[in-house]
């Protein structure tokens, strides 16, 4: 595997290889991986020769300094997991070496719709920050496929229309969420739960499950599940930014009789912030 972070090297490398005829597949990641990232990366193995590994911490999706600061580096064990998966290419830059002017004045991406709500009402800037970086990183890898995994469900709705807007010639393939045996879903945040916290932290998969469970038993007052699941997570000490069945075509909520409904959730345990969903 090599390893870059200079952006003339890394398209240097890319060219050669496209110039061969081999398939570029790619994996976005702000590393400190974990097997939900692996599942990824064999999934881009499979659909592509040569495979490409991004890991950048990028500054302008968070909404807060601490939560930046405070995201886990871990590139030397990441290096290691991606050689051991096949990846061929580990591009790791820098800020400063990444974007070519201050934050402030860079050219930022948005996309309208999908983006106001849920996540986007949370974290105001968060996906204009994804949106921005992902683009940047296409037009810098250039893949024929990139994946990515359905945990952030709603980025991925984003990024499958800004694609799709911006007319981008990359096809984007998700993978399922890859969870703990008791759940909870795979995050680099979960190492920041204490153990009692972790303890907890199943419930709120288990509370999508059971508000799934009452919709496929013929439960169709969706505002009163999202009511009664708030309160389930608020007794389980959660502090809920949000729960919602919603439609997973655009994320707009659902009522009675749509198809293919989705429940979403993002709640704090003490200073973590979990997001978790599940399709009904």
């Amino acid at each position: 595997m090599q390893q870059v972070n200079d952006t003339r090297r890394l398209r240097a490398l890319l060219k050669t290889q496209v110039a061969a005829g081999r398939s570029i597949g790619f994996v976005p990641t702000m590393g400190n991986l974990h097997a939900g990232h692996l599942s990824l990366v064999r999934r881009a193995r499979a659909q592509a020769d040569y495979v490409v590994v991004s890991i950048f911490v990028n500054p302008l999706q968070f909404d807060r300094q601490d939560d930046l600061d405070a995201y886990p580096r871990t590139l030397e064990q990441d290096a290691r997991l991606l050689e051991q998966e096949g990846v061929n290419l580990l591009y790791a830059p820098e800020p400063e070496t990444f974007y070519p002017d201050a934050p402030e004045r860079l050219t930022r991406v948005e996309v309208p719709g999908l983006t106001e709500r849920l996540e986007g009402a949370a974290r105001p800037g968060h996906f204009a920050g994804v949106a921005t970086v992902v683009t940047r990183l296409f037009n810098l890898v250039q893949p024929d496929v990139a994946i990515f995994g359905e945990k952030d469900f709603q980025q991925l709705r984003m990024i499958e229309k800004m694609v799709e807007d911006l007319a981008m010639p990359v096809t984007i393939l998700s993978e399922p969420t890859v969870r703990e045996p008791d759940g909870l879903a795979m995050s680099s945040r979960n190492a920041r739960l204490s153990d009692a916290q972790r303890r907890q932290a199943p419930k709120l998969h288990q509370t999508l499950r059971k508000i799934a469970e009452v919709v496929r038993l013929g439960g169709r007052d969706f505002r009163k599940l999202e009511s009664k699941g708030i309160e389930m997570l608020q007794k389980d000490g959660f502090c809920v930014d949000y729960l919602e069945i919603c439609r997973a075509v655009d994320l707009q909520p659902a009522s009675a009789g749509d198809p293919e409904p989705i429940v979403l959730v993002a709640a704090w345990l003490g200073e973590t912030r979990l997001i978790d969903n599940l399709r009904i």
